[in-house]
């Protein structure tokens, strides 16, 4: 495998998320956006403003009341009158309760339901970002963007949007009840509230940048986790626990601290608004009680400002309560728009062609490539592939070998120079068409959780039983899998770890074998299988490979010595071709390379 190409399907080594605090970038254009996805659950969403009309207006109702009672009927000691009141208030606070219910029944409805096309959609990007990407990010920190920050979204939408919606709505309700009672204590009820806004404003931007860096770390320590959890047999091999223990610690503690930060900032939100409408209280209830004893008001009149009041107050502190929820959500909300904002490296031209069947000849034309800018992996590869031929690639680790398969898939696109199958540039196939023509067996396989059967049909879903059975026996790979406790309906686990490397790459030639594919990439296919189970899996390869263009990458020259044309990649550039028996007369690399396996394999021998 090169060293400077990544596998075609290997884990990703992207760079940590860690870094300087980062702001929010736009977050009136994360709000647009969710809204957008919201406005596609309109008939709930109506569904649940107008409950909070109806518990709104209610809600206006029942300090008036209490207002009338004391005035009207507590006062003159008028008992069966108060009464009487007394039930109708007790029924709208039901009403009430049950109006905030289906308000909030609804909501979780639309959150959901928003949260689960947004999760499609993120999932879908995915699918068609390029391998450039995914080897950019660890697949802790996208598995995190996918779960905890969706999920913190969908905590703020069942919970904060509804109450902004109640928030407005109670506001402007009791500002208009209370200038209706007394313009001069609903002045003085509103005196704070420009306090109230500048501070919550100042700590919200203050705070903001604190929980974008909290889920960055979260997603770094997911990665982490996920990295180490992958990679646990090496970690043990090497004696490396105390070491990986470490660097999770110092993850960890940056989690926590950002965490820390941006809890302890927002934390001030709710007891300093708490303190200034505690303050605003006492200056309606003193006021009030000054008109009072000049006649300029009555009891009841301040009794119902003190609930009014309470009611214009409880929402926006139970908002700022909110805030760290919204916070986190907003920051989750922008990472998760950052992926889907990203354009995909390989995309189709507007008039790319369909393609049912290759003929198979291949041609790479001064074809220059490299994964940075300024650091070319691949320098004037040129070489031609007659239909049907089979192309072994050889060379030291590095070299570019599996680079060229990459760009053969076209995972990437040439930086120079073109490449074309049956005279067509690749660029100007239909990707989706063009991938399915060309099988791929890698060194390092990846098995899905399933069966066995499902694991091998992956390679063309529409196959029988039968013809996913007879792929297995031409990989040799029936014999091992009727011997299982469940044959081929055996579960295997994510990423084959109940089988060994042999059997899960025996697996992976058949799950080839079945696609019957026009062009076959073997990227050393049979290094993790014994001498004699790679001699009948070559049988197999070799049917299968029959009347196939077929490109295979090997560092055991003895495998490609039926090659009809070898490559020698040194440094991403040929630097000979030729048949096995042409480049040993030329005594050169490869008769080099040659020699010394030959050598190491008779001191083995002795």
């Amino acid at each position: 495998m090169s060293k400077s190409a990544p596998n075609i399907m290997s884990r990703a080594r992207g760079p940590r998320m860690s870094g300087p605090v980062e702001k929010a970038k736009d977050r009136k254009g994360t709000l647009l956006r969710i809204w957008k996805y919201m406005g596609n659950q309109k008939g709930a969403l109506i569904a649940s403003i107008v409950f909070v009309m109806f518990s709104t207006l209610l809600g206006l109702v029942g300090p008036y009341l209490i207002g009338v009672i004391i005035d009207h009927y507590i006062i003159p000691k008028d008992v069966p009158g108060a009464l009487q009141l007394i039930i109708v208030l007790g029924i709208i606070y039901t009403l009430i309760a049950l109006f905030t219910w289906l308000q909030s029944f609804m909501m979780v409805r639309v959150s959901l339901r928003t949260i689960q096309h947004l999760r499609q959609d993120l999932y879908d990007k995915f699918q068609t970002l390029s391998l450039g990407f995914f080897d950019k990010h660890t697949h802790g920190d996208l598995m995190s963007r996918v779960t905890n920050d969706i999920d913190s979204l969908n905590n703020a939408l069942s919970q904060s949007v509804i109450q902004i919606f109640s928030t407005v709505l109670m506001g402007a309700g009791v500002i208009i009840a209370m200038f209706s009672l007394n313009w001069v204590l609903a002045i003085v009820t509103l005196l704070v509230v420009p306090l109230m806004a500048f501070t919550t404003k100042k700590i919200i931007k203050y705070s903001s940048h604190y929980f974008i860096k909290r889920q960055r770390d979260l997603g770094e320590l997911n990665g982490f986790v996920e990295e180490s959890i992958t990679g646990n047999d090496v970690i043990t091999l090497f004696g490396k626990e105390d070491q990986n223990n470490q660097k999770f610690s110092e993850v960890n503690e940056r989690l926590r601290s950002s965490a820390m930060n941006a809890d302890i900032v927002s934390g001030f939100v709710g007891p300093t608004n708490n303190f200034i409408n505690n303050l605003g209280l006492g200056l309606v209830i003193g006021v009030g009680a000054v008109m009072a004893v000049q006649e300029l008001t009555t009891i009841g009149i301040i009794a119902a400002f003190v609930t009014y009041s309470r009611q214009f107050f409880r929402p926006i502190n139970q908002l700022s309560n909110l805030l760290n929820m919204f916070q986190s959500a907003i920051a989750g909300a922008e990472r998760v728009f950052e992926v889907m904002d990203e354009t995909p490296e390989i995309v189709d031209k507007k008039e790319a062609i369909s393609v049912d069947t290759f003929t198979g000849e291949v041609e790479f034309s001064n074809v220059q490539f490299g994964y940075e800018k300024g650091a070319p992996i691949l320098k004037n590869i040129d070489f031609k592939v007659q239909a049907g031929e089979k192309i072994a690639l050889v060379g030291p680790t590095g070299s570019g070998k599996t680079t060229i398969i990459n760009l053969l898939s076209r995972f990437y696109d040439v930086t120079n120079g073109e490449i074309k199958i049956d005279g067509i540039n690749l660029k100007d196939y239909k990707i989706r068409d063009l991938r399915k023509k060309i099988g791929i067996v890698l060194q390092d396989t990846f098995l899905f959780s399933g069966s066995i059967m499902e694991n091998i049909r992956y390679g063309r879903l529409e196959a029988t039983d039968e013809e996913v059975i007879e792929a297995a026996k031409l990989a040799s790979a029936h014999q091992f899998i009727k011997h299982l406790p469940n044959g081929y309906d055996t579960t295997i686990q994510s990423g084959g770890g109940n089988l060994s490397q042999g059997q899960r790459q025996l697996l992976a030639i058949a799950r080839a074998i079945l696609a019957q594919s026009d062009i076959l990439i073997l990227d050393e296919a049979t290094s993790s299988v014994d001498t004699r189970t790679e001699i009948q899996i070559q049988k197999g390869l070799n049917k299968l490979i029959e009347g196939r263009t077929s490109f295979v990458i090997a560092h055991r020259l003895k495998t490609i010595e039926n090659a009809d044309q070898i490559l020698v990649i040194q440094n991403g550039q040929i630097i000979e071709k030729g048949t096995h028996v042409e480049l040993l007369k030329k005594n050169g690399y490869y008769h080099n390379m040659h020699k010394s396996q030959f050598n190491l394999g008779v001191q083995s021998m002795v």
